[in-house]
């Protein structure tokens, strides 16, 4: 059987795993070389995204200066897109999955099996849900997740790193390192959804407490302890919640890996410092430094604590605690070290 693969997204990290997928497949012969990238349309200049792409091979707004695989096929056409595919790549911004994943409802087929490489948590005040949990209940297919130490920029530029893909299912697990593993991305393949995911969603907490740590001007050795005194609360919060996680995923890229990279990059810590320095609220400042774009950090605090005050043990959780008063309650920079 030959897999057919499309990827759901087309930013900076869309367009990474575009590149790596596209130079992969022609390597197997299981795999069709034509890969579907779904693009949301944006006019650039004179020109459509998707034209540009298909024939600059460049993703020009969110992945410049990175030459793309001549065999990837940017389509703004989602259904077209996903019709005969086999393997699913969803990485969009987790505001706008429901969306496209309500419109791919009855259009795939019964074959087709996805990787998430989301990272983030959908969650109403009282619950919780992974966005695996939910491409799995909207289209009745098998979700396996990716997530570690990849800043998307360092990725593309081909500096060594380490990534994580947790599955349930073997066999999906050893096509999607076909797909993913290269000289420069060593893959981890590991038995644990949740604990891929979990990491993957709660380290934005971490990258806020770190920018406010830089935002206050001191030194490594306090970014150090937040850092750690973050992951041990995520470690907390995994045994209490989920105790079906494993503890080796911590251990892995998306779990220690991922946090020591927010000790040094990453746009959740950009924030948190100039949230600090000048005082100006996230959504401000996400649309001057981001264009408007939506980081996980600030929404996965708000999601996180609510939950916490709802189960009624948010008192066992004091860093996390600490990092919600300051972003959203006004408490002062300097009191993330009260009660920790």
């Amino acid at each position: 059987m030959t897999e057919n693969i499309c990827i759901i997204g087309s930013g900076n990290w869309g367009s990474t795993a575009a590149k790596i997928i596209g130079t992969n497949v022609t390597s197997y012969e299981e795999f069709n070389d034509k890969v579907y990238m779904w693009v949301h349309q944006e006019p650039i200049k004179d020109q459509n995204l998707t034209d540009i792409i298909n024939t600059k091979h460049e993703n020009v707004k969110y992945l410049p200066g990175v030459k793309l695989p001549e065999n990837i096929i940017a389509n703004s056409n989602l259904l077209e897109c996903i019709e005969d595919a086999t393997v699913i790549v969803f990485v969009i911004p987790p505001q706008f999955l429901k969306g496209v994943l309500r419109q791919m409802v009855g259009h795939i087929r019964l074959d087709a099996k996805a990787i998430s490489l989301i990272k983030g948590l959908d969650s109403s005040f009282s619950n919780i849900r992974f966005f695996s949990e939910i491409i799995h209940e909207l289209l009745n297919i098998d979700v396996s997740v990716m997530s570690g130490a990849n800043v998307a920029s360092e990725v593309a530029a081909e500096n060594f790193c380490e990534t994580t893909i947790g599955t349930l299912v073997p066999k999906n697990g050893k096509l999607f390192e076909k797909l993913f593993s290269t000289s420069y991305l060593k893959v981890t393949i590991v038995n644990d959804i949740i604990g891929v995911e979990l990491c993957g969603a709660l380290k934005h907490i971490l990258g806020i407490a770190a920018g406010i740590v830089d935002g206050l001007n001191l030194g490594g050795n306090s970014k150090a302890a937040v850092v750690r005194i973050g992951l041990m609360e995520i470690i907390q919060f995994a045994k209490i919640f989920y105790p079906e996680v494993q503890k080796e995923t911590f251990y892995e890229s998306c779990g220690i890996a991922e946090m020591i990279s927010l000790y040094y990059a990453g746009r959740n810590r950009m924030l948190g410092e100039s949230f600090v320095k000048t005082g100006k609220p996230f959504s401000q400042l996400e649309h001057e430094m981001l264009n408007g774009q939506i980081l996980q950090g600030p929404i996965t605090i708000q999601k996180v604590h609510n939950y916490l005050v709802h189960k009624e043990r948010i008192r066992e959780f004091p860093f996390f605690d600490a990092i919600y008063q300051i972003t959203y309650e006004s408490a002062p920079a300097n009191t993330i070290f009260k009660n920790i």
